[in-house]
């Protein structure tokens, strides 16, 4: 091969990342041969109607049977299509027919990240997968490169634009959740069904893929426990900012005590002076603590098709100059085998606000529910109730936020408040991360 032999690129999908991608395969095409060292060939996109118009594009082929795409011999193989099949079955046919492989798709990571990465190892190919994660930010180049040699403890971030754009509105504009959800529609931020979105399960392939490269250790999206955002109100938005707090929906993942890996995606209160706190908008954030590097930030935009794009044609240069040097870059390091532990043994701070009866000896009860299942308590604040009317028994609401403690003591606690006979009705229950 010269240097002006062309690695051929085949794309499979022009939604709305995949258009961006082959904009930028087109437009600077020249640049990317610089950079590589050898030109791009666009053999063929895959697409579901290849008879639409595409003005400008009329030199490219336009096929919608994406198979015999894979099958002419790409040297890389763009997958932008999304979803489990036929996506998994394509990538693992272009990886056996010895194509590099640059996806964005979260889904099939976060449940066959373990036996894609085999079979490129086995073929010698790369997997890239920059912009599964957190759109334009480099996450995945950080946690698989750049930090491979630190102890990372905990990677916690947002990492889903759609619920941060609903949590702010809510938060900023005092909005409910459902008209917050129609602002971010009208605005290109959610799609016109949201519910991996708001249901928390775009974020718990995230956070599997981001718990894998962290512990070196393989976990799956069905592995993470989810709760999404549909729940929370206003009242809740309200607490949280009386506690100097904000609300978002993170994606946690830590090593416990015990070597276990915690995976979690949930809504959190975060304290407003925590770098998460300050993330607006549709913006995605991950945090990171390792033990050498210490507290790091990754910040920006974490959706849409541009910055998406952008991400995708970095590991297309990534990929391509491995290609030119006849060398793979860096595959799934897998030190050892963690256990995944059950939500009940994930430990954290936790704030709960309930109905009470305002009358001697109340506070003393509910401390002895804490007491009794080993949960401190940090701090209590009594206000009037803003629920109910004058006439009800449940008059006064505690807020009350625990120290850390197991998920498990936690919903002891809980249930053991809900029988007695001082509290009015199930505490609403935030956990409170990144407390320091």
């Amino acid at each position: 091969m010269t240097e002006n032999t062309p690695l051929k690129v085949a794309l499979l999908g022009s939604g709305i990342v995949g258009s961006q991608v082959l904009r930028l395969l087109t437009a600077q095409a020249d640049e990317l041969a610089a950079r590589i060292g050898r030109p791009l060939e666009l053999i063929g996109v895959a697409v579901l109607d290849p008879e639409t118009p595409r003005p400008g594009y009329e030199h490219i082929t336009f096929t919608s049977d994406a198979a015999a795409l894979v099958a002419a011999g790409p040297d890389i193989v763009i997958e932008l299509m999304g979803g489990i099949e036929p996506a998994g079955s394509l990538i693992r046919s272009a990886i056996e027919g010895g194509a590099s492989v640059v996806t964005a798709n979260k889904a099939l990571l976060g449940a066959q990240s373990s036996q894609l990465f085999e079979a490129a190892d086995r073929q010698g190919v790369d997997l890239y997968f920059e912009a599964a994660v957190a759109g334009a930010i480099p996450i995945i180049r950080g946690l698989r490169e750049s930090l491979v040699g630190d102890e990372i403890t905990t990677v916690m971030g947002i990492v889903n634009g759609t619920t941060n754009f609903i949590l702010d509105k809510m938060t900023r504009d005092g909005t409910t959740f459902a008209d917050a959800l129609a602002q971010a529609q009208a605005a290109g931020f959610a799609e016109a069904n949201p519910t991996a979105d708001v249901e928390g399960r775009d974020a718990a392939n995230k956070a599997a893929i981001l718990a894998s490269l962290a512990f070196h250790s393989p976990v799956t999206a069905d592995q993470v426990y989810c709760e999404g955002i549909t729940d929370l109100t206003p009242q809740d938005i309200a607490a949280a900012a009386e506690a100097s707090c904000v609300v978002k929906l993170l994606a946690v993942c830590e090593i416990l005590p015990s070597g276990a890996i915690s995976v979690r995606v949930h809504p959190a209160m975060v304290p407003v002076e925590h770098p998460l706190a300050g993330v607006h908008g549709p913006d995605n954030a991950v945090f990171v603590l390792s033990n050498q590097a210490g507290r790091l930030m990754f910040l920006g935009p974490g959706a849409g098709g541009v910055p998406t794009a952008s991400a995708v044609i970095g590991d297309v240069v990534a990929v391509a100059r491995n290609r030119v040097h006849g060398v793979a870059g860096p595959g799934q390091m897998i030190d050892e085998i963690r256990p995944v532990a059950p939500i009940g043994e994930a430990m954290t701070r936790y704030h709960l606000r309930f109905q009470v009866v305002d009358a001697p000896g109340v506070l003393a009860t509910v401390a002895k529910v804490f007491a009794d299942h080993q949960v401190s308590v940090a701090n209590v604040r009594q206000t009037r109730s803003s629920i109910l009317d004058d006439h009800s028994p449940w008059s006064a609401e505690l807020h009350l936020q625990t120290h850390t403690a197991s998920e498990a003591d936690q919903q002891a606690c809980v249930a053991d408040l809900i029988a007695s006979s001082v509290v009015g009705g199930p505490p609403r229950v935030l956990r409170l991360e990144g407390v320091q």
